[in-house]
C-alpha cells in the first residue's frame, strides 16, 4: 500500500512549486492525449524527477510531467505521461500520483487511454466512455494493509465509473456531433499485443476494450471515493478472423486524429462540473 509519509512528501514537493494551489479535477493523459495541456491557463510544469517517490515515464509517447493550471476556468492538476506494469513499476508507483492528486484535493478523477477494439460494432478513430471493466493485471493496487485514512479495506467496486458524469459526457457528445459508445475495458499486462485466441477469450468474458493501464487507478481513486470518469479512443481493430499487424507509431497517429474531439468533451465537462 501507499506510504502516507510519500504521499505527503511528494504533495509538499508540488504545492511548493504551486502555493495555494487546490484542484478541482486529476486528469492523467494516455497515449497521444497530452495536448490538452496545451490549453491549460497558467500552467506550472513539473518533471517527475523533482517529485518525491514518483515513477519515471519510459514510454517514449510520455513525457514525465505533472501539469498545474486551469481548464475552462477550473483548477486541474494532470498527469502527461503515467505509469505501467509492462514498465516494472509495481501496483504503488503505478497509483502513487492518483493518491497524491486525491491528496492535494482533486475529487474527481478524468482518465484517458488508447485500447484495442473488440466489438465489431466500433471502429478504428471511434471514441468510447468506459461503462466497467475487468482487471486481468494479476495484480491489484489495494493488496497489503490497509490504511483506514486513506480508504476501506474492500471498497465497493459495483459502479467504478460514476453515472452522473457518464451521462453528462454522453450529452456532450451528441451535442458536437461526436459518437461517443459505453464500454467495458479489460486491463492486461502486455506490453506485447494479444494473440487471435487471447482476442476471442477477451471478447467472450464480456470486454469490448483492451488495454494496459487505466484500471489500477481507477480503483486506486474509488479507494479514495473520488469521482471518475475515463475515455478511451479505439487505436487498433482486434477481430481474431482478420487481425492485422499494427505497429506503436499507428496507434499514436490514430490517437492523435481523435484526440480534438476527446479535448472538446472533456473541455466542456470540465466546464459544466456542478452547473
Amino acid at each position: 500500500m501507499n506510504d502516507p509519509e510519500m504521499i505527503q512528501a511528494s504533495k509538499e514537493a508540488i504545492q511548493a512549486c504551486v502555493p495555494g494551489f487546490v484542484p478541482e479535477a486529476a486528469i492523467i493523459f494516455g497515449t497521444g492525449l497530452s495536448s490538452l495541456a496545451e490549453d491549460m491557463d497558467r500552467a506550472v510544469s513539473i518533471p517527475y524527477e523533482e517529485i518525491p517517490h514518483f515513477a519515471r515515464a519510459t514510454v517514449e509517447s510520455h513525457t514525465g510531467e505533472l501539469v498545474c493550471g486551469f481548464i475552462e476556468g477550473r483548477a486541474v492538476v494532470a498527469m502527461k505521461g503515467r505509469f505501467h506494469r509492462y514498465e516494472g513499476y509495481d501496483m504503488r508507483a503505478i497509483t502513487h500520483p492518483v493518491r497524491v492528486m486525491h491528496a492535494m484535493g482533486a475529487p474527481i478523477l478524468i482518465a484517458s487511454n488508447a485500447a484495442g477494439g473488440m466489438n465489431p460494432l466500433f471502429s478504428v478513430g471511434d471514441l468510447c466512455v468506459l461503462d466497467d471493466h475487468i482487471n486481468l493485471l494479476g495484480d491489484n493496487p489495494l493488496i497489503g494493509p490497509n490504511d483506514e485514512n486513506l480508504g476501506p479495506r474492500f471498497p465497493d467496486m459495483s459502479e467504478p465509473y460514476d453515472r452522473a458524469l457518464m451521462s453528462a459526457a454522453e450529452r456532450i457528445a451528441l451535442e458536437e456531433g461526436i459518437p461517443l459508445h459505453r464500454a467495458v475495458y479489460a486491463a492486461v499486462t502486455g506490453p506485447c499485443l494479444e494473440t487471435r485466441a487471447e482476442y476471442r477469450f477477451l471478447r467472450g468474458i464480456g470486454a469490448d476494450l483492451v488495454g494496459m493501464s487505466t484500471v489500477p487507478e481507477v480503483i486506486a481513486a474509488r479507494h479514495e471515493s473520488m469521482r471518475v470518469i475515463a475515455f478511451s479512443i479505439i487505436t487498433d481493430a482486434c477481430f481474431p478472423e482478420a487481425l492485422k499487424p499494427v505497429s506503436v507509431e499507428e496507434i499514436i497517429a490514430t490517437a492523435g486524429r481523435a484526440e480534438p474531439k476527446l479535448n472538446l468533451i472533456v473541455k466542456r465537462l470540465l466546464r459544466e462540473l456542478d452547473a
